[in-house]
């Protein structure tokens, strides 16, 4: 199997600003992204970026960076522009690993890549754990995946799901059985099917949920699920979040 990994990286962040070049350890947080990367099985590593501030943070540190866009409304629309500029072919496999992950597990990403290769009725593949904190379960900001017995995404929420009927009876104090799933940012693509993301129209669910992976599910599409024995290392969306990568990363 052979696959690229394209790493989209944004400047603009309301939460976090210039999040893709927060100093870790004396290094671009983006740089930290593409270095566990290159410890996959990936043929290669590419950071799409839509700023020059970071193609020479990557170039510095010896990491291969390319100029987009910075007018895309998505990440996928992103590596979409990349894999056309990379010449990809539409049945390369790329797996999209978020510029805010610099903890990513590096067999999470082949596992990922894996996948979708032997999943010829999907367009996609992505990656979920099982939750086992309550705190975590009602959290918006943690999006969850339910699955069908294929191991295809049935549906992508904010919400907590699935929800059982005496849920608010609970007073929540317990998790559904089986445990819900925790849906991670990590997703695999042919280049042809990305190439065409970007023509399909947006879903009122993914403007509804701000998900973007609902548009594949509105379209008919199918994404495949791996779920994951171990829970993956914390992303970056807040200041807090940076803090405490910053602390394990020390």
């Amino acid at each position: 199997m052979s696959f690229s990994v394209l790493i989209p990286a944004r400047l603009a962040s309301t939460r976090l600003p210039r999040k893709p070049l927060a100093d870790i350890a004396g290094i671009p947080m983006v740089v930290h992204v593409a270095r566990a990367a290159t410890r996959s099985a990936a043929r290669q590593v590419v950071v799409a970026a839509d700023h020059r501030d970071i193609v020479a943070a990557c170039e510095t540190h010896g990491v291969t960076a390319m100029l987009t866009r910075d007018d895309h409304a998505t990440g996928s629309d992103r590596l979409a522009e990349a894999c056309a500029l990379l010449g990809l072919a539409d049945s390369d496999i790329v797996v999209n690993v978020q510029g805010d992950e610099p903890l990513i597990e590096p067999a999470l990403i082949d596992a990922c890549a894996s996948l979708l290769a032997q999943r010829a009725d999907c367009v996609m593949s992505t990656a979920a754990h099982r939750i086992d904190d309550r705190d975590e379960f009602v959290n918006p900001n943690v999006v969850k995946v339910v699955c069908d017995q294929a191991g295809r995404a049935l549906y992508f929420s904010r919400a907590t799901i699935p929800w059982w009927r005496d849920g608010y009876a609970a007073g929540i104090a317990e998790l559904a059985a089986p445990a819900p799933l925790r849906h991670v940012g990590l997703y695999a693509y042919r280049a042809g099917f990305l190439r065409r993301f970007p023509t399909l129209s947006a879903s009122p669910l993914e403007a509804t949920e701000s998900l973007e992976q609902l548009r594949v599910l509105w379209h008919g599409e199918r994404i495949a699920v791996h779920v994951s024995d171990t829970r993956p290392g914390p992303g970056v969306d807040t200041p807090e979040d940076l803090d405490r990568v910053r602390a394990l990363l020390a």
